[in-house]
C-alpha cells in the first residue's frame, strides 16, 4: 500500500520558518516527481513546489521570492519543504504528492500537515 505522510507543520509566528517532511512507502518512487500542494480555507488547492527525481529540476508558486525551498532524499524516500519568513497567508493545510513519469497528473496523495502562521 502506498503510503505518503507528511510531518513537520505546526503553529509559528510570522517570520518564522518550518520544515515539513513526507515519508514516502510502499513502492520504489524511482522516476516519481514530487511535490507539495496547499489548501486554505475558503481558496481552492495550490501549487506549492514540486522536484523531479534527479532533484534538477525545481518549480515553485512563488520563484521570485525564494522563501521555500525544496528537496528530497531519494535513499531515504523522503522529500522535504523548508518554509521561511512565513506569512499568515501560507496558514493552509500541506500536502505531499508523487507523480509518475508518465503521468499527467498526481498518482499519490498525503493526508497532510496543518501550518498556522500567527500575525
Amino acid at each position: 500500500q502506498v503510503q505518503l505522510v507528511e510531518s513537520g507543520g505546526g503553529l509559528v509566528q510570522a517570520g518564522g520558518s518550518l520544515t515539513l517532511s513526507c515519508a514516502a512507502s510502499g513502492r520504489t518512487f524511482s522516476g516519481y516527481t514530487m511535490g507539495w500542494f496547499r489548501l486554505a480555507p475558503g481558496k481552492e488547492r495550490e501549487f506549492v513546489a514540486t522536484i523531479s527525481w534527479s532533484g534538477d529540476r525545481r518549480y515553485y508558486v512563488d520563484s521570485k521570492n525564494g522563501r521555500f525551498t525544496i528537496s528530497r532524499d531519494n535513499a531515504k524516500n523522503m522529500v522535504y519543504l523548508q518554509m521561511n519568513s512565513l506569512k499568515p497567508e501560507d496558514t493552509a493545510v500541506y500536502y505531499c504528492t508523487a507523480r509518475a513519469a508518465t503521468s499527467q497528473g498526481y498518482d499519490y496523495w498525503g493526508q497532510g500537515t496543518q501550518v498556522t502562521v500567527s500575525s
